[in-house]
């Protein structure tokens, strides 16, 4: 499948701190893709090259194809941004805010996509408000408008959930969903693992400039601790024969490794050999925050490898 997005030894310099440092990453056409880091790993700098705001030191990146330095003009046409901060003319009302950044792209007629824009989008009723007088989750439910309204292959979303009621969040995935569907490429930053986990094909971590993991996000996750058993116990004290299992404690929960969900039966038999009553059990796997926490650590996954 060909890359909608294309870095290859990106590297940014600035003069006392080398942001990235030799970026190798492709975004296939179709993804849903996060990238994940924390503070400070170089997540809003590489965003900032992709949309042409920031000129890499060394190294190349495309979108679509274009070069984003040498076919600026093809390069920004095939790329909506959503960015982090609100940033907005309060003097235009939201059509007119949506039919100018049109007229960025020569659309001239561009209204039934605006009108669809702003149902999906819950922002019909506040189609001719000025954007100076909506809330802030409205706002950013604008500036999602503005990166889609010229239908761009590549849709880069950088924290678009950060401070938006559970309404919007529910809403804005739905259509972004839609849109990858549609053959969108969606590039996700977010703080929200959970967000990243539930709809993200693969996963990229960065870690001061580095790329410190990438990998199909159920592969991530199965490297991230596996699955475990928690089990509520009539006892103060785990049978011997069960203790090599033991990963942890919690109150009255011992939490137990469980490499295969076929060790069940076993670890329920070495229980009630030793007359040991079970008052609760649940089932569970390392989500995608324990893993991350894990790599930021430094354990494992030192060598990214492409799936």
């Amino acid at each position: 499948m060909a890359a909608a997005v294309r870095l290859r030894g990106l590297h940014k310099r600035f003069p006392r701190v080398h942001a990235l440092r030799g970026i190798d990453l492709e975004i296939a056409e179709g993804e849903f893709f996060a990238l994940l880091g924390p503070n400070g790993a170089g997540k809003t700098t590489l965003i900032s090259i992709l949309a042409g705001l920031t000129r890499a030191t060394d190294g190349s990146v495309s979108i679509m194809g274009f070069d984003v330095a040498r076919q600026y003009r093809q390069a920004r046409r095939a790329l909506g941004v959503v960015p982090q901060e609100l940033v907005y003319d309060p003097f235009f009302t939201v059509r007119e805010t949506l039919r100018l950044q049109s007229g960025y792209f020569g659309l001239r007629r561009n209204d039934a996509w605006i009108d669809e824009l702003l149902a999906n989008l819950g922002l019909a009723d506040k189609a001719d408000t000025y954007t100076r007088l909506l809330s802030g989750g409205m706002k950013r439910r604008v500036l999602v408008a503005q990166a889609l309204v010229h239908k761009p292959p590549v849709i880069v979303l950088d924290e678009p959930t950060a401070g938006v009621d559970v309404e919007l969040r529910q809403s804005l995935w739905h259509f972004i969903r839609r849109l990858n569907r549609d053959g969108h490429t969606i590039l996700l930053t977010t703080h929200y693992l959970e967000e990243a986990e539930t709809l993200c094909e693969r996963v990229a971590m960065l870690k001061e400039g580095r790329l410190v993991a990438l990998d199909r996000t159920e592969n991530l996750l199965r490297g991230g601790g596996g699955r475990r058993l928690v089990l509520e116990l009539d006892v103060t004290e785990l049978p011997a024969s069960l203790r090599p299992r033991l990963t942890g404690r919690d109150g009255a929960r011992f939490i137990l490794d469980l490499p295969d969900y076929g060790d069940l039966e076993a670890i329920l038999a070495s229980l009630r050999q030793a007359g040991v009553g079970v008052c609760d059990m649940a089932l569970g796997q390392a989500d995608l925050e324990e893993v991350f926490l894990k790599i930021m650590h430094g354990v494992g996954h030192d060598t990214p490898e492409q799936a």
